[in-house]
């Protein structure tokens, strides 16, 4: 039992950053309904429910396709495609109202529960709908008249902020009506898209269907930049499958200003809270700049500095640095941020009256010492020493001569180091003296 309590307290203290990060921000949450049709969406209101209740601020855009081709196919008639695109006669757009419809009230009784011994229980949410979306036809292409399907035309975006302060969840449908009192049938994905921009919403999030994106050796794609999701998934042919066109319209959210796409696989349980609020998340993450990035450290950092450093300060690893020496120190750090926690630091230290520096403090987070973290953190300071006129390295290390060894650093004798670092050498810990010469 108390294995089981370590380890909760561990994740809800990790995931305590995320909290924080995301009270006030508002994300924009497309979902299918299949979600309604195989009978998942109880769960997936019970994790939007809690968002709602730890502040975040949430536009929910269902989907309705199921249950269209349920309608359609009782009646035996049948949504015509044409290019890839719908073609919405007045049968299908009947058929489309409803199924729509009947979405919206489904979800809104599943946001209404509050039965005891449930994660609702207790809850009083407001669920917000309305005309927030003006469509326009989609008009004759390649000779074609799609009828009643439609694109967006506008999103109001002052009614649905208001909704939101409010504390509402605001369910937008993929229905709109024309300035004319027209109906039209548009894409969900299409309406999330245009929600995200119009409301410069700081996340938007695919609930898919199937696997996700992969790697080409059969493992995760955990994020892509907007460059690199263009380079891969813009030129895809039409009919190369939903999640490609899910890329596409994640593409266009990045370029009009949304700064955070996540692809997240509908099946599996929880895949919101996951993505969320863990470092790593379940899905695919689409941004337009790289989502881990090297920097200078600023005062804000020092926790996230302190945190990282603890444990190897405990095993006698690194020097024990206080809050305050830190504070003196933090114009020579360089942190790699990870969507705004520390993952890896480490410090550059000019050496008084000679051109030789002192790299110190060189962590990465276990969790994170798979990759080419420490190789990138010590190339970013080879160049900043570099640029600052230095021409040697130097390192004192206990347990890690090796991987300098391996960086190209070099043992060297205690006497080498310049007379200032000297005289601060512990010659009760021992350190292992190395350095590099730069070119």
């Amino acid at each position: 039992m108390t294995d089981r309590l370590d380890a909760w307290v561990d994740w809800f203290r990790q995931s305590s950053p995320f909290i924080h990060a995301h009270r006030g921000r508002t994300f924009v949450i497309s979902v299918g309904g299949e979600a309604l049709s195989e009978g998942t969406a109880a769960a997936l209101v019970h994790d939007l429910a809690l968002l709602n209740g730890l502040g975040i601020r949430l536009v929910l855009v269902p989907g309705a396709r199921p249950q269209v081709e349920e309608r359609l196919n009782a009646r035996g008639a049948a949504i015509r495609y044409a290019n890839g695109l719908r073609v919405t006669d007045a049968e299908a757009l009947d058929a489309v109202v409803d199924a729509v419809g009947s979405v919206r009230l489904a979800i809104e009784a599943l946001f209404s529960m509050g039965l005891a011994n449930s994660p609702m229980a207790g809850l009083r949410l407001q669920v917000a709908s309305g005309n927030f979306v003006t469509a326009r036809p989609l008009g004759v292409r390649a000779g074609v008249d799609h009828l009643h399907t439609g694109e967006v035309r506008r999103i109001d975006t002052a009614a649905v902020r208001q909704r939101l302060d409010d504390g509402a969840v605001v369910l937008m449908s993929p229905l709109g009506v024309s300035p004319t009192g027209e109906q039209f049938n548009l894409y969900a994905e299409d309406v999330a898209v245009a929600a995200a921009r119009g409301l410069q919403a700081d996340k938007l999030l695919f609930l898919h269907e199937g696997e996700g994106l992969m790697n080409a050796d059969g493992t995760p794609l955990g994020e892509l930049t907007l460059d690199e999701a263009r380079e891969r998934f813009e030129a895809a042919p039409a009919d190369a499958g939903p999640l490609h066109a899910q890329v596409n319209r994640a593409i266009a959210a990045c370029r009009g200003g949304v700064p955070r796409v996540h692809l997240l696989p509908r099946q599996r349980d929880g895949a919101l809270l996951g993505e969320l609020f863990s470092r790593d998340g379940v899905g695919t993450l689409i941004m337009p700049q790289a989502f881990e990035r090297l920097r200078a450290a600023g005062i804000d950092d020092i926790s996230g500095i302190l945190a990282l450093i603890a444990p190897l300060e405990a095993d006698g690893t690194l020097v024990r640095r206080t809050r305050e020496r830190l504070e003196t120190e933090i114009d020579d750090f360089t942190v790699m941020d990870r969507e705004g926690t520390v993952v890896a630091c480490a410090a550059l230290h000019r050496i008084d009256g000679t051109s030789a520096a002192e790299i110190a403090c060189l962590v990465v987070h276990p969790d994170y010492r798979d990759g080419h973290r420490g190789r990138q953190l010590l190339a970013r300071l080879e160049r900043d020493a570099l640029a600052a006129g230095c021409d040697r390295l130097f390192v004192l290390t206990t347990r890690t001569a090796h991987w300098f060894r391996e960086q190209g650093f070099a043992p060297t004798a205690t006497e080498s180091l310049p007379a200032e670092r000297r005289a601060f050498y512990n010659l009760g810990r021992g350190s292992k003296v190395l350095v590099k010469a730069l070119v």
